[in-house]
Order: C-alpha cells, then sequence, then structure tokens
C-alpha cells in the first residue's frame, strides 16, 4: 500500500489535533476533579479527561478527515446541505454521548459539564476543517496569524490550471453536469496538490492557481511534477468520468516563479491576495500553451531554480514577448521523459 503526502498529512493533523483535545481535556478534567463528590485527586482527574478526549476525539477526527477523501463518507457531502448537516449532528451526539456514557459512571454535574465541554470542543474542531476547507489551510494559517496583515514581499512559484475547451464541454452538458465535472476535475487536482505540497489560492471559473513558497517544494520539483500528477488522477478516474460526463477532462498548464507582495485585503471578506508581475507572466504562458501546440509550458526562471525530476523533460522553444516587459521571456514545454 503507497503512503501519499496527503495521508502522511492527515495523520499528522490527526496527531496534533489529538493532542491538542488532550491537553485541553487535562486541564478540564484537572479543574473539575474538585467539583465531583466526593472530589479526586486533581492528577487522576487530568488523566480521566484525557481518556474521555480520545474515546471522543478520535472517531470525530476520523470522519472529518476521511469525508474529504474518496470513499462513501465523501459522497455524503455531496447531499442537501440539510441533510449532511443533520447526520453530522446526530454522529456527533451518538458518539459524545456514548463516550461519556463509557467514562461517566452516574449523570451528574459533572456529566452535564462534561457535555457542554465536549460539545463545544467538537464544533472549535469543525469548525478548523469547515474553514481550511474554504479558505485553504494555509490561508486560514496566515489569516489566524496576522502574518499577511501588512503586505511583504515573497518568492513564489504558481502554476495554472486551465480544463480544455470549457465552453464547448458546459454546451454539451449543461450548466448543472458541467458544474459536477468542474468539481470532480478540481478534487483531482486538489489531491495532486497535496502530493506536491502546494497552497490552492483559488479556483477562478474552470481554472485553478495553486502556488508554493521557496522551500523543500520547489527544490525538488515538486510544482514541476504537479500538472502531472493532476493528469495521472485524471487518467487513473478515466472510467468515473466517462460514465458521469461522457468525457475525460483535459487542461493545459503553466508554471512560472519570482517575486510578489502578499497581504490581507477585503474586509467584510477577507482574503490573501498576491499582486505582482509574476502571476500575469504564468497567465501569459498560459495563453500561448493555446497557440504553441504543447499543454505545459514552464518559464525559463523556474527551470533554473530547481532540478528537473528525472521522468521529467523540457524542451526549450521560442521566446515568448510579454506586454510591459523589455526582455522576452525564455520557455520551454515540459513533458514526461519517454
Amino acid at each position: 500500500m503507497t503512503v501519499t503526502r496527503r495521508d502522511r498529512r492527515d495523520v499528522r493533523l490527526f496527531l496534533w489535533l489529538t493532542l491538542g483535545a488532550s491537553v485541553i481535556s487535562a486541564c478540564f478534567g484537572y479543574v473539575m476533579a474538585s467539583v465531583r463528590e466526593p472530589p479526586q485527586p486533581p492528577l487522576r482527574g487530568a488523566f480521566h479527561g484525557v481518556l474521555t478526549s480520545l474515546m471522543i476525539a478520535t472517531p470525530i477526527l476520523i470522519f472529518e478527515l476521511r469525508s474529504r477523501r474518496p470513499g462513501l463518507l465523501r459522497r455524503l457531502r455531496r447531499l442537501p446541505l440539510a441533510a449532511y448537516f443533520t447526520l453530522k449532528v446526530l454522529f456527533y451526539f451518538v458518539v459524545i454521548i456514548g463516550g461519556l456514557l463509557v467514562m461517566q459512571s452516574s449523570i451528574d454535574a459533572v456529566f452535564h459539564s462534561s457535555l457542554v465541554f465536549s460539545i463545544a470542543m467538537a464544533v472549535l474542531a469543525n469548525l478548523v476543517f469547515e474553514m481550511g476547507g474554504l479558505l485553504g489551510y494555509g490561508t486560514l494559517k496566515g489569516l489566524l496569524t496576522g502574518r499577511y496583515v501588512q503586505p511583504k514581499r515573497e518568492q513564489r512559484a504558481f502554476l495554472l490550471i486551465d480544463l480544455k475547451d470549457s465552453t464547448g464541454l458546459a454546451e454539451r452538458l449543461g450548466p448543472i453536469h458541467f458544474h459536477e465535472l468542474l468539481n470532480e476535475f478540481f478534487r483531482d487536482v486538489s489531491d495532486a496538490a497535496f502530493e506536491t505540497r502546494a497552497e490552492i489560492h483559488k479556483y477562478v471559473g474552470d481554472e485553478a492557481i495553486l502556488t508554493w513558497t521557496a522551500g523543500p517544494a520547489l527544490a525538488d520539483g515538486d510544482c514541476l511534477a504537479c500538472p502531472f500528477i493532476a493528469r495521472d488522477l485524471i487518467a487513473g478516474n478515466g472510467e468515473r468520468y466517462r460514465r458521469r460526463f461522457g468525457v475525460v477532462p483535459e487542461f493545459r498548464a503553466s508554471l512560472h516563479c519570482g517575486e510578489i507582495v502578499a497581504g490581507e485585503i477585503g474586509d467584510a471578506r477577507r482574503e490573501i491576495a498576491y499582486v505582482g508581475d509574476t502571476l500575469n507572466v504564468a497567465a501569459r504562458l498560459l495563453e500561448a500553451a493555446k497557440t504553441t501546440g504543447h499543454d505545459v509550458l514552464v518559464s525559463a526562471d523556474l527551470l533554473r531554480s530547481m532540478a528537473l525530476p528525472p521522468d521529467l523533460r523540457a524542451e526549450p522553444l521560442p521566446t515568448l514577448a510579454i506586454r510591459g516587459r523589455n526582455a522576452p521571456l525564455e520557455i520551454a514545454a515540459l513533458e514526461r521523459s519517454p
């Protein structure tokens, strides 16, 4: 069985959240030990809190993590929001009540306090998962820590992925089925992003924007491998695409790196925006992919900044004139090695 980077990330997230819940529950148990009749030693109360936390947090965290992976639990997320929310509340209720009944000898004031505490912890964990899924965990971390309150310069690589023939697909499938196709397509792109340590910056129509900061993911050439991993995932799900939509989606992609300015924007709705020439050049590369006959284009700037993965090769192409830049851009087509 192959252990993917997303598997490792989920394990790390599970362990960190379990540790956090255990520490908070230990503190709660330590305090509640003096409230019990008869009073208990504080350390015993703390240990009891940790065990209760493990009984409740483990199934809830597994449910939340697995519901974002392919399988039955993720299919439940396609239910209407009210139905999915009801099922989720029932599951939480059974787990919390069951865990407390196993760990508590009687239904007393401590049980009621533990119930309120457990519900609050479950709501907090659910909020973290939902906000992380909505904003992206990198963006959520940046907003919570205030990293981008003041704009700052960063070196980043960007990958733009654009669905081919989106207009034709929308006309042929209709708006509802086309939206479903986009959703499945972006799920495969998202899985490729996890495998290559990318942040999903945003989805714009039929285009996904992925980004990497300078670090191991760039040094290892992960960003260069990402579009090909996405292509493999889509091909692996080809039968599902053909059965549901009658077509296996294809895409074009462009990669470029450079300095950008990152910072929070907005008031009623805040997000982290990247401003600079780097994204504009990546967009021009994506347009050029439509005319060069190559599906994945990369700038020489990016190629020079990292080692090319052994299963890929870069074919130099004529330079590309970019409006607003004095010198033309050196580019190459990225392909799988024969």
